[in-house]
C-alpha cells in the first residue's frame, strides 16, 4: 500500500473506532472513548444470554412455520447449548413488539440516476395492498451530509409515501473518480451511518430488519494492500464493535443491490464472500470484513444482488418477518476479551435450512 493510501486508512481507524482500539489492550469500548456519532452498545452484564432470531426456509426459500423447540439444535463454537427460551412467531402468534422494518436508501454509494429508480421501486412497495403494510415500516436516507431517520414507523404506506415524497435526493459530492480517498471517505461514512442506526435502534425493544438498498461500500482490500499492526488493531476493534452493536440492537441486516444484473458480469457480486470467515485476531483483520454484504450475512440476513426488481426483493426480505423463531441460549464462556464465536443452528426436519446470526464476540 502506498504512503498516501496507508495514511487514509489510518485516518479511518482514528475517526471510527474507539481510541482504545489503537492500544494493545483489546477490551470493549467505554462511553467516553466512543466517536461522537456513536452510543455504546448495551453492556454484556445487562443480558448475559444470547438471543437468536432464526428464519427457517424450505427449498424454494419460503419461510417455514410450525416448528417446535425440539426441532432445533444450537451450537456455539461447536458446543451444543441448551435452549433456555423459545418463541415461534407466525400469523397465529405475532411478534410482540411487532418486527420493525427499516428501509435505508443509500445516496452515498449509489448514483443519482439509480437512486431515482430506487425511489420508484420503493413507492411500488409502499402502495402494495392499497398501502396497507403487514409490518411497521420506517424510512431512512443516507447521504454525504449524514443519516436522516424518519421519526416513528407506520403500517400506512400512503402516509409513508407522502413523507417519502418530501425528501429531496441529494446529489452525491463523493465521486467514484476521486480514487482511494473518495472510496475511503464513502467507506468511513457508511460505517458511521450503520453505527448510528444501530445505536439508535438499541434503545427500542424487539427485532428490527434493516433493508439497506445499496451496491455496498468500497471493500478496500486486495492482494496489494498490506496493513500495519496498528491498522489491523483498529480494524479488528471496529469489527468487534459493530458486530456487537448490531447484535445487541437485535438488527438483522439485508442488502439489496440496486444495480442488479448490471453487476452480474463483474466479480463484485461474490468478492465479499472471501471475507465471511470470522476474524479471531487483529492480524487477520481486513477492511473487507466490514463490507455491507458480509455484515448482512453474519447478522442472519441476506445479500440479494441478482435482480433489478427492487420491489420484489424488498417483499422477499419482509416475508421473513412473518414466520421466524426466537431462541435464547446460554453462550459458551469466553477465555479472552473479544473472542469470536461461531454460531450454528440446525433443524432436524428434512429439506429446510435455518439461518441466524452466525457470529458474535464474547467477553470473559
Amino acid at each position: 500500500m502506498s504512503t498516501l493510501n496507508r495514511a487514509a486508512l489510518v485516518l479511518f481507524c482514528l475517526s471510527f473506532v474507539p481510541l482504545s482500539a489503537l492500544s494493545q489492550q483489546q477490551t470493549p469500548p467505554h462511553s467516553d472513548q466512543l466517536p461522537v456519532t456513536a452510543a455504546p452498545p448495551l453492556t454484556e452484564a445487562r443480558d448475559p444470554h444470547l438471543v437468536l432470531d432464526v428464519v427457517v426456509t424450505d427449498r424454494s426459500g419460503k419461510p417455514r412455520a410450525g416448528l417446535t423447540q425440539n426441532d432445533f439444535v444450537v451450537r456455539d463454537n461447536n458446543q451444543v447449548r441448551k435452549i433456555l427460551s423459545f418463541r415461534a412467531v407466525d400469523g397465529a402468534a405475532p411478534a410482540e413488539p411487532p418486527v420493525k422494518i427499516i428501509l435505508m436508501v443509500d445516496e452515498v454509494n449509489t448514483s443519482f440516476t439509480r437512486v431515482a429508480y430506487e425511489r420508484d421501486q420503493l413507492k411500488k412497495f409502499l402502495l402494495k395492498n392499497g398501502g396497507q403494510l403487514t409490518h411497521p415500516v420506517s424510512l431512512a436516507f443516507f447521504s454525504d451530509t449524514g443519516t436522516e431517520l424518519q421519526n416513528g414507523s407506520s403500517r400506512d404506506g400512503n402516509a409513508l409515501l407522502a413523507s417519502f415524497d418530501q425528501h429531496v435526493t441529494k446529489l452525491r459530492t463523493i465521486r467514484r473518480s476521486t480514487g482511494f480517498y473518495g472510496a475511503e471517505e464513502r467507506f468511513t461514512l457508511s460505517l458511521k451511518g450503520l453505527n448510528l442506526l444501530a445505536a439508535t435502534e438499541a434503545k427500542e425493544p424487539g427485532r428490527k430488519m434493516v433493508i439497506w438498498i445499496s451496491p455496498g461500500w468500497p471493500i478496500l482490500s486486495g492482494p496489494n494492500i498490506t496493513l500495519s499492526t496498528r491498522e489491523e488493531q483498529g480494524l479488528f476493534s471496529s469489527i468487534v464493535y459493530l458486530s456487537t452493536a448490531l447484535r445487541q440492537a437485535r438488527i438483522t441486516l439485508y442488502s439489496i443491490d440496486p444495480l442488479g444484473v448490471e453487476d452480474a458480469a463483474t466479480n463484485r457480486l461474490t468478492y465479499y464472500e472471501e471475507f465471511l470467515k470470522p476474524v479471531s485476531a487483529s492480524k487477520d483483520a481486513q477492511a473487507g470484513n466490514l463490507a455491507l454484504q458480509v455484515l448482512a450475512r453474519q447478522s442472519g440476513g441476506q445479500a440479494l444482488n441478482s435482480s433489478n426488481d427492487i420491489t420484489e426483493q424488498i417483499s422477499r426480505c419482509v416475508a421473513e418477518a412473518d414466520a421466524f423463531y426466537t431462541l435464547t441460549v446460554d453462550p459458551t464462556p469466553s477465555d479472552r476479551p473479544n473472542q469470536s464465536h461461531s454460531v450454528a443452528v440446525s433443524v432436524e426436519t428434512p429439506g429446510v435450512t435455518a439461518r441466524t446470526r452466525n457470529l458474535y464476540y464474547g467477553q470473559p
